[in-house]
């Protein structure tokens, strides 16, 4: 088979008879391109030891709720973070009735209620106790948070009867996984894709105390990320000092000044596809830095600036097969400064917004004019989460019709 699911995979593996399929579920993931994980319930360490899957997968099994030697003692969290699905084979009625209420008594089901990642859980167990009321409510429960049920199948069972209870075979799990994940791309128009963005403001040194800088709160930018990383793509995000916390399964690189900002933007966009420029970048930087404070001596004092390197126009010239967004933020004449800047810094589109009088920067609403070439629209005021959403669907549109225009 070749290597097409290219993810962090946790396998988790509950008691039963069952688990020893696990061992080839694992060789079958790392064949298909898996980076796979084992954690284990203690009950299934009585059925199959952890040695097995370590040799298998090549990774440590971890089967403790609080690992002495992960960072911070918190390894649930850790591993929840790493994970880009988990899968729970064989998936014991336990194991579903305790997710299905939210328990969190070991390792398997901690990690689950901890991570944002896909879970799937392919059922084994008894055919009395799959039809069991109790079993097909939590099951019922389970379906209802978006946990995708691979199985059981139908057969001989281990206990001699025969009825639904059967865990999948291996090969049979991989492909439903692999099914699931061309279904989830297909609503992820951008896998595949690295979007890079800048975002918040930019500090310009004085002296080791002060420094020149805007209002800019980085929340539109984070939020843009967000809604890139939700459509499929790997999301960089450059940002100014800001005090919003970084989103899971996005890449911050984090720097203070302009000149900082230029190198980490040109260094990243050569790996990238779309790249949407929304930091506040300061137009000048003090052609002086002093090395101690400044004391208070004269009446007036003056500081001399220096224009810094424009980033969006030296990107956009550079890398012309890059999808490039800038942003206008304007106090007047915003749709004639935001085409003047289009049409000049050669963009593909600009995003105009304005600010001042509550607008804008550090609030958590925003109107947009999004200008193109043959195109406008405007969005008006709303939260900043959605209207990133609205505005990676236009920026997707754009990117794929100059895609389809480059192609032809």
């Amino acid at each position: 088979m070749t290597k097409q699911f290219n993810k962090n995979i946790i396998l988790g593996i509950s008691g039963g008879i069952a688990a020893y399929k696990s061992a080839n579920l694992v060789r079958a993931l790392i064949k298909a391109g898996a980076n796979v994980r084992v954690c284990m319930t203690d009950a299934a360490t009585k059925f199959i030891t952890p040695l097995t899957f370590q040799a298998l997968s090549g990774n440590p099994v971890h089967t403790d709720l609080l690992d002495s030697h992960a960072e911070a003692a918190m390894g649930h969290i850790e591993l929840a973070r790493w994970a880009d699905s988990i899968i729970i084979a064989p998936a014991s009625a336990d194991i579903m009735a305790r997710l299905a209420h939210g328990m969190a008594n070991d390792l398997l089901s901690t990690l689950c209620l901890a991570t944002e990642a896909p879970l799937y859980l392919a059922p084994a167990m008894n055919r009395v106790m799959w039809e069991n009321a109790a079993t097909q409510a939590n099951l019922h429960l389970l379906l209802q948070r978006d946990i995708q049920i691979l199985g059981p199948d139908d057969g001989e069972q281990a206990c001699g009867e025969i009825g639904t209870g059967r865990m999948l075979e291996p090969d049979e799990i991989l492909a439903r996984l692999l099914h699931s994940e061309s279904e989830q791309i297909k609503q992820q128009p951008l896998h595949g894709k690295h979007v890079l963005l800048t975002a918040g403001p930019t500090r310009e040194a004085i002296d080791p105390v002060r420094y020149i800088s805007n209002r800019s709160s980085g929340k539109m930018g984070y939020s843009i990320a967000i809604a890139a990383r939700d459509l499929g793509a790997k999301v960089t995000v450059i940002s100014g000092p800001v005090s919003i916390s970084a989103p899971q399964k996005i890449d911050i690189i984090k720097v203070e000044s302009a000149a900082q900002m230029y190198a980490a933007t040109l260094a990243a966009a050569k790996y990238a596809d779309i790249f949407v420029a929304t930091a506040a970048v300061s137009d000048y930087s003090t052609k002086e830095f002093f090395s101690k404070k400044i004391k208070k001596s004269d009446e007036n004092f003056q500081l001399v600036l220096q224009q810094n390197a424009d980033i969006l126009s030296d990107t956009s010239h550079q890398f012309t097969d890059l999808f490039t967004v800038g942003f206008a933020a304007e106090t007047h004449d915003l749709i004639t400064y935001a085409r003047n800047k289009l049409e000049r810094k050669k963009l593909d589109m600009i995003v105009a917004n304005p600010v001042g009088e509550g607008k804008g920067f550090d609030q958590d609403t925003n109107q947009l004019e999004i200008i193109w070439a043959d195109g406008q629209l405007s969005l008006p005021e709303k939260n900043k989460q959605t209207l990133a959403y609205e505005l990676m669907d236009i920026i997707v549109e754009q990117y794929f019709k100059k895609q389809k225009t480059h192609s032809d």
